[in-house]
């Protein structure tokens, strides 16, 4: 794929349209438009300044088709660097998408929002005191969001808000990394191993693990912060034995002042993981929400993704969860897992409804780089873009219809669809961190193997990131060099 720029060298905006709407083409910038007239593919990004006024042109040529689309928008003089910076990617975006989506049959319902945080910008024009009309107008005019996105993006912002407006300005919260999972799933990138390889480090993991917690408490202490959320995630944290379970759970209580914490989260994820002695271990501490994550409800598709556990285990753990006084449980599932149709995704979420579980989080397959299915895409049937439309559409109705309200959300690269991941709740069970992590109006403290530690300082209207290695036996080797890193949060803060 050849292009020329003109005006401009807004080369990332460019190639992330390009991703939308040309996946598989790779990039040629060239320097004049001689160079393109016998290509195959060809498109032409042109800016036009003035004292006033930016003009975008773009033109594209693509499989016999081609379409030319300008935009003039006049602007305030009065505009800062930044803004005026923003404004010019918005309109060479908006150019590029209008010409794109006559030559290429790709639905793209975020229009031109790329970024994983959609949300961000209706809480940006809330603060600007804009009407929710307004708000509607600026995602459609500005973004070509579809109303139907700009409807759940504003619901969902809404709903973050009354979560948002309840923390301190001293509030932080606390994760906590367990790398460690009975399997690798087929979709899966995060940094995990399995434990019957891993067998060995799980120990001296932990020793580090807690190592790390003692010193956090010295940081939280001295900047006098007050802990609001707890999240153990993996990883699978269940795959610890009850007693090093304990072990995590004691040290934590000891160490860090929880008294002020309004919510505490075990990922209990795998149900193969779960018993009732590692339930009981967690009962015996104040922990008030966890995960019991079943991502389909079919038994082939579960064997396809590289989990070793049935249908009915799902229903088992859940219920032995209940049984056990577990009064806030999430269930994950994905909605176009590979050989899924729009029927079994329905299924599944009939199915988990009928357990009436608190949350139910709901994420769009997202075909990571790292992960096996990437690598092996050609053995798997890949869902389909309109299926995974149908099955969102349907996922929207349903929640509806159950009256679980969208508190979450998040989009990922190389999500199918173009969509997006929500989480749902009856009324009254957001997820605090999950909010948290996605609004970054809050500092939170990641502690063990590739934790990122994310530093929100509100008064200078900046983020800054504090990175632990990836590689499990790195991480207990170099425990002290993580130690260190956390000491630029003082910095930070000075």
């Amino acid at each position: 794929m050849k292009i020329l720029l003109r005006g401009h060298n807004y080369r990332y905006e460019i190639e992330q349209m390009v991703r939308i709407f040309f996946e598989q083409q790779k990039i040629e910038y060239i320097e004049n438009k001689d160079e393109v007239e016998n290509a195959e593919f060809n498109i032409i990004s042109m800016l036009q300044e003035s004292s006033s006024q930016i003009v975008a042109v773009t033109y594209i040529e693509y499989d016999g088709k081609n379409k030319e689309y300008k935009i003039e928008k006049q602007y305030d003089t009065e505009l800062d660097e930044v803004e005026y910076v923003k404004l010019c990617k918005a309109i060479i975006k908006l150019s590029f998408f209008n010409a794109a989506k006559e030559v290429a049959s790709v639905q793209v319902p975020w229009g031109t929002l790329t970024g994983i945080r959609p949300t961000k910008i209706v809480h940006h024009l809330m603060e600007q005191q804009k009407t929710d009309q307004e708000i509607k107008k600026i995602l459609s005019e500005r973004y070509a969001v579809t109303a139907q996105k700009i409807d759940l993006a504003l619901e969902v912002a809404k709903n973050e808000l009354k979560i948002l407006k309840k923390s301190a300005p001293d509030a932080v919260a606390v994760y906590i990394g367990i790398p460690f999972c009975p399997t690798r799933c087929l979709y899966c990138s995060f940094v995990s191993n399995s434990v019957h390889r891993a067998q060995k480090l799980i120990e001296p993991y932990m020793d580090a693990l807690i190592k790390e917690i003692e010193y956090t408490k010295t940081i939280i202490d001295k900047l006098n912060w007050k802990v609001e959320s707890v999240y153990i995630g993996g990883g699978t944290p269940t795959v610890l034995a009850p007693e090093m379970m304990d072990r995590l759970l004691f040290t934590l209580f000891q160490q860090l002042d929880l008294t002020k914490v309004k919510e505490f989260t075990i990922e209990a994820g795998r149900p193969d993981t779960i018993d009732r002695q590692k339930l009981l271990t967690i009962r015996n501490y104040p922990v008030n929400r966890i995960s019991i994550n079943p991502q389909t409800m079919h038994k082939e598709t579960l064997k396809t993704i590289g989990r070793c556990h049935s249908p009915e285990d799902i229903v088992r753990s859940f219920e032995l969860a209940r049984e056990l006084g577990f009064s806030n449980i999430n269930m994950d599932v994905i909605a176009g897992l590979p050989d899924e149709t729009v029927e079994m995704y329905e299924d599944t979420l009939n199915r988990i409804q009928h357990m009436a579980p608190e949350n139910i989080t709901v994420h769009t397959m997202s075909i990571k780089r790292a992960s096996r299915l990437n690598e092996k895409k050609d053995e798997y049937a890949i869902t389909q873009a309109k299926a995974v439309h149908r099955m969102l559409d349907f996922t929207h109705r349903f929640m509806k219809d159950n009256t679980m309200l969208p508190y979450y959300m998040y989009r990922q690269k190389n999500i199918l669809g173009n969509l997006e991941n929500v989480g749902y709740c009856k009324p009254g069970y957001e997820c605090i961190y999950n909010i948290q992590i996605m609004e970054e109006r809050q500092s939170i403290i990641a502690l063990g193997c590739g934790g990122v530690t994310k530093l929100v300082n509100q008064r200078e209207n900046r983020i800054d990131r504090i990175f632990n290695v990836k590689d499990v036996e790195e991480y207990i080797q170099r425990i002290d060099e993580m130690l260190e890193r956390k000491n630029k949060i003082y910095h930070y803060f000075a």
